[in-house]
């Protein structure tokens, strides 16, 4: 069994076509979507496109939970996630249904080279704890208590990492729409190894189609998260304060 992980959209479908042409070429087994698909500025044509994925399978993450709770006019639960008022009213039913589907993780059995794994999108336990390279080894420990896998595949927090604790190997698939540290796109390899993978693509070109959509945020989404992105100590600064304040809650 081979696995690209992909995750993080957040609605820039530039960058999943991309990165879903060079999938393609490698001919994986399986495509799983770590969460997070939607909420950015093409939220309804990133769906269209995800659904018609052939071996494809998505776990929650917690922006596909919040544009669900939006769509539904409930009020919102935990860290909801960026642009869901504009986005719910982008998406049809359909495509409400398509995000309420999915899976809170993923299990494989068996991946070449890796054994058992598990994918989920913040940790195992819900959709929204930081884990990042820096958290200490006791907090994650917690965070991945119980899970009988010998890989843990997240993402969450845009930064790709890949460690040990213990006898597991975590690691972050990083973000496909909207990295930290360098632009691009972001995603995973699995069998046989670990490949941390980038795809490039025409910043340009994307940063234009974004700018062209009916939506308050097109501009600074272009600049700030396709022409140019956070640094990783502008993103670490960020994850260490929500991380304490998640570990003394």
């Amino acid at each position: 069994m081979r696995v690209a992980a992909i995750s993080d959209i957040h609605g820039n479908l530039p960058a999943l076509e991309a990165v879903l042409a060079e999938v393609t070429r490698e001919g994986p087994d399986l495509i799983v979507v770590c969460g997070d698909v939607a909420s950015g500025p093409m939220p309804a044509e990133t769906i269209d496109l995800l659904m018609t994925l052939d071996r494809a399978r998505f776990v929650r993450g917690n922006a596909d939970r919040g544009l669900v709770e939006e769509f539904d006019g409930k009020a919102p639960s935990e860290m909801p996630g960026p642009f869901a008022d504009w986005c719910a009213r982008q998406i049809t039913r359909e495509q409400r249904d398509f995000l309420a589907s999915f899976e809170r993780t993923v299990s494989i059995d068996e991946i070449d080279g890796v054994g058992r794994a598990l994918f989920c999108h913040a940790t195992p336990r819900n959709d929204v704890d930081v884990m990042t390279v820096e958290t200490p080894v006791a907090r994650v420990r917690a965070l991945i208590a119980e899970v009988d896998a010998d890989v843990i595949v997240c993402g969450h927090t845009h930064m790709q990492f890949d460690r040990m604790v213990d006898r597991v190997r975590v690691i972050n698939a990083g973000s496909v729409g909207m990295p930290y540290g360098e632009p691009g796109a972001y995603w995973a390899w699995l069998g046989p190894g670990v490949k941390m993978r980038k795809t490039d693509y025409d910043r340009g070109a994307a940063a234009s189609r974004i700018r062209a959509k009916d939506w308050d945020n097109a501009e600074k989404f272009a600049t700030d998260n396709v022409l140019s992105v956070p640094s990783i100590d502008q993103a670490m600064d960020f994850m260490r304060k929500m991380e304490a304040e998640q570990a003394s809650a």
